[in-house]
């Protein structure tokens, strides 16, 4: 409850955001530059999945070549009362996953060769629950409105650095009140706070997927494990055509853990955070025992 609420209250200070550079502008360049960021971004919300799934290579599994993949999802998705999703293997060494998809009947899950090599059978069924939860929780559709306002707010302040270089935009700053430090406000601070807050939103976002997830599978302790596999194999194994503008959609970030700084710049929370909140809905939990028969597809 409290990640859906915090979704909410910094969507409110997003849109606080835009709300106040379009007081220092004119209404009709506001609805301008938000129509250009809506139209950008709801192409990449009907086509990215497309788009992603091309650029890491993905090939969509049939049932008949991994019959037991297959069966933890379908088994899942009847749980989180989901259509069963397209399933997809990514070529590459590091394990991980991503799920896309505009909506439940349109969701996707992948997953590497690498994930299903490294983890076991509850393993591996604790990060098909946490993609699910993904498309449950409709975090593509909360990404894009987040991405909407963002980008309205950067191009905003890219059109007004525009004009201050050729020296225009002067006279309406005077006009609107906005004044010099107005101005520098809108160019500079705005677009790095929207991208802070935009970052803020996935971080909250991913947390919801692990308590969901974790709800889904009925256990907790599977995607405990995933996760710090997960976490320690993003230190030392490479990424394979792994893109910064995508590291969002995966479990873990593939270009490992940030140091405290750049955490305010991460699209995901920092693992100790998610493993120890799963912790405490899993309390007292046995050790996995069942293994998977690793298979390369």
């Amino acid at each position: 409850m409290w990640n859906q609420l915090k979704t909410i209250l910094l969507f409110g200070v997003l849109s606080a955001l835009l709300i106040g550079i379009g007081g220092a502008l004119a209404p009709n360049y506001l609805v301008l530059f938000v129509g250009i960021a809506a139209v950008m971004n709801l192409v990449g919300y009907f086509w990215s999945d497309k788009i992603v799934l091309s650029m890491y290579r993905a090939r969509e599994l049939a049932p008949e070549e991994a019959p037991e993949l297959h069966a933890i999802v379908r088994d899942l998705a009847a749980r989180a009362q989901l259509p069963m999703p397209r399933l997809f293997i990514v070529p590459g060494e590091q394990p991980n996953a991503f799920a896309t998809g505009r909506n439940p009947t349109h969701g996707i899950v992948a997953v590497t060769e690498g994930l299903v090599a490294m983890l076991d059978r509850r393993e591996i069924r604790g990060v098909l629950a946490h993609e699910l939860a993904h498309i449950k929780n409709r975090d593509v559709l909360i990404s894009t409105a987040a991405a909407i306002v963002a980008s309205a707010i950067t191009t905003v302040a890219n059109v007004l650095s525009f004009g201050a270089m050729f020296g225009g935009g002067h006279h309406d700053d005077e006009e609107h009140g906005t004044g010099l430090l107005g101005s520098l406000f809108l160019i500079i601070i705005a677009p790095i706070a929207a991208t802070l807050i935009q970052l803020a939103i996935s971080r909250s976002r991913e947390f919801a997927a692990d308590e969901t997830g974790a709800r889904i599978a009925g256990d907790a302790g599977g995607l405990i494990d995933a996760l710090a596999k997960l976490d320690h194999a993003s230190r030392v194994v490479p990424p394979v055509h792994a893109e910064p503008a995508t590291a969002n959609l995966f479990i873990v970030n593939p270009f490992g853990a940030l140091d405290t700084l750049s955490r305010w710049f991460s699209t995901h929370p920092p693992m100790e955070e998610r493993i120890a909140r799963l912790q405490a809905m899993a309390g007292d939990r046995p050790r996995a025992t069942t293994t998977w028969a690793a298979r390369t597809w």
